[in-house]
């Protein structure tokens, strides 16, 4: 009720000048909105506000449509303001229509990560009751367990102090909301900015996901050439073709690589200390190749060094990496370089912890890809994500 009594006022004041702000009674067989396209799936999510939730899906490449309304509860046809009530049972959600030769499931999931809060289950933000809870509203047994592998993942991740506790339950109703509720932050973009910013939903999203809230939708994008890409019967995808990996020619990887990353791998540069991405990366994942996507390191052998570089006690396995003499430096030392696309990564020490390997694998950021927990099956690497734990304090 907080959100709708924000807005008390404003909604007067549009009632008075003839903004009409009764319920138009509807459910998902009369919805006007839907797109008439045969080819697209359907997707139904709840996030708090369906004003934010429908935006943030609006923005996701391959989605054709997204409608605000009622799911989750009981009553027929509900009006906004019976479900603001918190009395109908039904939660503020979203219908996703959305093109599955162009994003997956599986990325919408990820998306919606990134727009809300998925460990609170009494609202979102601001908007408090059952009645702005988070949701997924699965259609078939597909979509279940894409649903329950991501949200596992997601718990594992280590990204939230609290359990992610966002529900998964059958979908049965949708009805949609009333007129002015669609695309609310195209018709109304002040009145969803000012709401949007006292909320704190969106400083909350980048604290915790920082760098990563931007996601690659090109890694969710279902492929379009069978040859090249396979998919596990688990639904998990395959890791990439390693054995048949060629390694691009200098022109491509400097069109491919930012300017450091060339320096790195292909020049063997050292970047700065304590001015890169993965010496502080505190979160369970996979480290792998920037070139070949080829795995390195698991976050669970990364340590605080306190050199200023992301260190591991060992690589994934033995012959993940190779060893080099380098004496370049004042004297001979070990550079460590990738065994398939002969990435110069860093060099390798004796000074590491004495519980464990006795070694300092010291690595360049600009070499490697980091990879969340929650994304590595997604990402093909799926075989790995039972490894995974959080980095060494």
């Amino acid at each position: 009720m907080k959100r709708f009594s924000v807005f008390a006022a404003v909604l007067l004041v549009l009632a008075f000048v003839g903004v009409k702000l009764n319920a138009m009674d509807s459910d998902a067989s009369d919805n006007q909105y839907a797109p008439k396209d045969p080819g697209l799936s359907v997707a139904t999510f709840a996030g708090g506000c369906f004003w934010c939730v429908e935006a943030g899906f609006e923005e996701v490449p391959g989605v054709v449509e997204v409608v605000s309304g009622y799911s989750g509860g009981e009553e027929t046809n509900p009006t906004y303001q019976q479900v603001a009530s918190g009395q109908t049972g039904h939660t503020e959600a979203v219908q996703v229509y959305y093109d599955p030769q162009q994003i997956t499931y599986d990325g919408l999931l990820q998306a919606l990560w990134r727009m809300m809060d998925p460990t609170d289950t009494e609202g979102q933000f601001v908007d408090r009751g059952k009645q702005y809870r988070p949701a997924i509203f699965y259609a078939d047994d597909a979509q279940r367990e894409a649903a329950e592998t991501a949200k596992k993942a997601l718990n594992e991740s280590g990204r939230y102090e609290d359990p992610v506790a966002i529900e998964i339950v059958p979908f049965e109703h949708f009805y949609v909301a009333e007129d002015y509720h669609q695309d609310y932050y195209k018709t109304n973009p002040v009145r969803y900015k000012f709401y949007t910013f006292n909320s704190g939903r969106y400083q909350f999203i980048d604290k915790i996901w920082g760098e990563d809230r931007e996601l690659d939708y090109a890694e969710y994008r279902p492929d379009q050439n069978e040859d090249k890409k396979m998919t596990q019967s688990n639904g998990q995808t395959e890791q990439p073709d390693l054995q048949s990996f060629v390694k691009p020619d200098k022109a491509e990887l400097k069109a491919r690589l930012t300017p450091l990353q060339y320096s790195v791998t292909q020049e063997d540069a050292t970047e700065r200390p304590f001015d890169n991405p993965y010496n502080d990366e505190k979160r369970a994942g996979i480290y792998v190749d920037i070139v070949s996507g080829e795995p390195l390191y698991l976050s669970n052998d990364k340590y605080d060094s306190g050199t200023g570089w992301p260190s591991f006690t060992k690589p994934i396995k033995p012959d993940a990496v190779v060893e080099d003499s380098d004496f370049s430096l004042f004297g001979k030392r070990t550079e460590i370089r990738s065994a398939i696309a002969d990435s110069h990564l860093g060099h390798v020490f004796s000074d590491g912890p004495k519980d464990s390997t006795g070694l300092r694998y010291c690595m360049n950021s600009a070499a490697m890809r980091f990879i969340p927990k929650e994304d590595m099956a997604a990402a093909g690497y799926g075989e790995y994500v039972d490894q995974v734990k959080p980095p060494k304090s």
